[in-house]
């Protein structure tokens, strides 16, 4: 929906995890949350951190999928989504269904579905199994 109403020469990209917010104005101030419920920043003006900052963004920026003015859909992999992909890589990695779904933006039952998904496609009949089989 936040796409859909967008306007201009603008370009959006998503990615597979969510990262805290940073807003950056023009390479010389920056802001970062400074509370769990974000309703504080942080304002700094550093130039070094600035830089820091920046260059983050710009490394996210590439490894990020475009979604505006034209979204591409990366294809399947043998009948495994992009995101299911994400899921396997964090499951590998010992995570729990809820860090999962915090990761990747997503709800808990979202997450499981997808894992569920990824079993079914995968021919798994238990988690144990689903981990050797990613």
């Amino acid at each position: 929906a936040r796409y859909e109403q967008l306007t201009g020469d603008v370009e959006a990209r998503t990615l597979d995890e969510v990262t805290d917010r940073l807003i950056i104005v023009d390479r010389t101030v920056a802001f970062i949350p400074a509370s769990t419920d974000r309703s504080l920043a942080l304002e700094i003006r550093h130039p070094a951190l600035i830089a820091y900052f920046v260059n983050t963004f710009d490394r996210l920026w590439h490894l990020a999928t475009p979604m505006h003015p034209q979204a591409v859909h990366p294809p399947t992999l043998n009948g495994i989504t992009p995101r299911q992909r994400a899921i396997a890589a964090l499951l590998v990695e010992g995570h729990t269904d809820t860090d999962i779904a915090d990761r990747l933006g997503m709800n808990v039952r979202t997450a499981r579905v997808h894992i569920a998904k990824l079993a079914t496609t995968l021919g798994s009949e238990s988690r144990a199994q689903l981990g050797y089989l990613i």
